[in-house]
């Protein structure tokens, strides 16, 4: 697995994006590889920030990476439930 940054233009995103470890921050959800919570992203971007700065805070996530799970959860929100 090669880990996508600015300078891999053959990079590849983990499968899954996101994973959870009751061994990892008590099993929140975090970006595959990465001790960063993905709430983490969505709290910087809920505040106003930019993702340029939730890049800047954590600098082992990349935009790319991140660019996926806001990809993930947009088709996660975007199907429809059907109940049962």
């Amino acid at each position: 697995m090669v880990w996508c940054d600015m300078q891999s233009p053959d990079c590849q995103l983990p499968d899954p994006l996101v994973t959870i470890s009751a061994d990892w921050l008590g099993g929140e959800p975090c970006f595959a590889g990465r001790r960063v919570p993905v709430k983490a992203l969505f709290d910087y971007l809920k505040a106003g920030h930019s993702l340029e700065g939730f890049l800047d805070a954590y600098p082992s996530v990349s935009r790319e990476h991140a660019v996926a799970v806001i990809d993930l959860a947009n088709e996660r929100v975007a199907k429809p439930v059907v109940a049962e």
